[in-house]
């Protein structure tokens, strides 16, 4: 058993034991979007597509802490779309496992700082302002992994910071579903079909697979696919899972107080999590429109913990 379960019983380990196979979390990248097909990532989600959605993650970080941040440490930044458009606000440190993604970041974003590193294990050694995890979140197959994720966040928290996180669906919210999209570039273009689905409903997992058609230069069109294995977790377990990730694990030399206590607030509009902004991990809702498929956020301000 992994030594962190058996401190923490009441984390299931349902799902696979090995590294989730995404960005930031494991090892191995057997994921083609991250790996071989980096360079088409922004055909497939376009930097610029992430305007509101970017706007909406940075007043929410805003609101919840006592100041806007100055220095922001994003956690599976991926291409770098969402930091595109937050480096104009503080200064952004990015992480991310595949280096591919992070060399696809660094020409978007060179004025920002990339390091490689696994968002359930790295330490940098140093504080920020605030913590963001986009949808890279849902790489955490099992509450484990998600655990060590929301730890990884808080160790990096300014006593007085902000944590985000931003799963794409909570259990309450996960529907069966197929989406498409793409866009043209320089000589090339780009076309998809996503299909999400939930081969066991029992476990913590759930899969998208994708069908990419690419068009090179010379026009040629070939079709690749790609499976992607994501976790699926409920809302009271997510608000557990933070009380347990920012509860025990204060690294050294820092001073943090007492875990929060959680509530979620039902009502027909509660599809996120919803507590006091002063002492407790909160959700709020993405409003709807062009802002993607997120579900759910959750922040904390460290300071309170």
């Amino acid at each position: 058993m992994d030594e962190r379960a058996s401190q923490h019983p009441e984390l299931t380990t349902s799902g696979p034991q090995s590294p989730a196979q995404g960005p930031g979390a494991g090892n191995a990248l057997p994921l083609r979007m991250y790996t071989g097909l980096a360079p088409w990532f922004h055909l497939l989600t376009a930097p610029a597509d992430y305007a509101e959605e970017a706007a909406f993650y940075w007043n929410a970080i805003c609101s919840a802490g006592s100041a806007p941040p100055r220095t922001l440490l994003e956690l599976g930044s991926g291409g770098g779309n969402n930091a595109s458009h937050m480096k104009a606000h503080c200064r952004l440190t990015l992480v991310d496992l595949s280096p591919q993604m992070l060399a696809l970041s660094r020409s978007l974003n060179p004025e920002c700082e990339h390091l490689m590193g696994d968002m359930r294990s790295v330490r940098l050694g140093r504080l920020f302002d605030a913590v963001f995890i986009h949808d890279a979140i849902c790489y955490m197959l099992t509450e484990v992994d998600l655990e060590r994720a929301i730890q990884t966040a808080y160790v990096h928290c300014k006593p007085g910071g902000v944590a985000l996180f931003a799963p794409d669906v909570v259990r309450e919210t996960f529907r069966v579903s197929t989406d498409h999209g793409g866009h043209d570039g320089a000589g090339r273009a780009m076309r998809y079909l996503e299909w999400t689905w939930d081969p066991d409903p029992d476990d913590s997992t759930y899969l998208t697979d994708f069908a990419y058609l690419l068009r090179d230069e010379k026009g040629e069109v070939r079709v690749e696919m790609d499976r992607h294995q994501l976790g699926l977790f409920a809302r009271a377990d997510w608000l557990r899972i933070i009380r347990i990730g920012c509860g025990s694990s204060a690294a050294p030399g820092l001073s943090h107080g007492p875990s929060p206590s959680c509530t979620a607030r039902s009502g027909p509009e509660s599809r996120c999590f919803s507590a006091s902004s002063l002492a407790r991990p909160k959700e709020i809702r993405c409003p709807g429109g062009s802002i993607g498929s997120s579900e759910m956020t959750a922040w904390w301000p460290v300071g309170l913990i």
